[in-house]
């Protein structure tokens, strides 16, 4: 959950985001050192008078200032497309859930049991309890097993929407007759919250994402449940 006043990322939920948020601080600081670089050379232009002629033609600095931003960019674009296969690897999900986005809701299925699914609507700012947050709560909250791989279908009903929770790293859209899927492993037990990421109309702020990871024995109780109210 971000706090307010917060200037960086939520704190990681998941190992593909703890992988986005190093690839961050890794692009982040050579950024910072370009950046040094840049300055320190503008004010030593700006700030002297004197000229090297080996500075205005010389054959050897023309090499170093083309290879050097060549090798910058290899040093980011390999760890982020070692990051790329790794969102788009599923390996043998042990729970598949379809996420149906709605003017102006969530549905979800879990399609490995025979009538489990429900509808996710924002809980009203009237009806929130002590410790709720505004915008944000869910009346039904997407249940799964924590440390178990867990694969999403996203689609959508009628116009675009965004399935995102920011803390698990996914972002994953849902388009009308299109069915995507994304995946993820949540490093442990908690709330997280998400919103719809695609402007999707006049309620396009008022439809959440909740999802709640729970160890695996509350997981099974909670479906058990849900399936003896079906």
């Amino acid at each position: 959950m971000a706090h307010p006043s917060q200037l960086g990322f939520q704190d990681a939920a998941s190992p593909v985001m703890e992988e986005l948020l190093h690839f961050h601080d890794h692009t982040l600081m050579i950024v910072f050192l370009i950046s040094t670089l840049v300055l320190y050379i503008i004010v030593a232009m700006v700030t002297t008078k004197l000229t090297n002629k080996f500075i205005l033609d010389s054959q050897e600095i023309e090499i170093i200032w083309t290879l050097l931003p060549a090798l910058i960019l290899i040093l980011i674009a390999l760890p982020s497309l070692r990051i790329l296969y790794l969102m788009d690897e599923i390996n043998d999900p042990h729970l598949t859930i379809k996420a149906m986005g709605h003017q102006w809701y969530w549905s979800y299925e879990y399609t490995d049991y025979e009538d489990l699914g429900f509808d996710s609507y924002m809980v009203p700012t009237q009806d929130l309890t002590p410790g709720q947050f505004r915008l944000l709560e869910t009346d039904h909250r997407m249940v799964i097993p924590v440390e178990s791989p867990v694969r999403v279908l996203v689609s959508a009903d009628d116009v675009l929407h965004s399935w995102a929770v920011p803390s698990l790293g996914i972002k994953m859209d849902a388009v009308p007759g299109r069915l995507n899927q994304t995946a993820f492993i949540t490093s442990r037990p908690g709330v997280f919250y998400g919103q719809c990421s695609e402007i999707c109309g006049a309620n396009h702020s008022f439809m959440p994402i909740v999802v709640e990871a729970v160890p695996l024995e509350h997981f099974e109780n909670w479906s058990s449940l849900m399936l003896e109210d079906a």
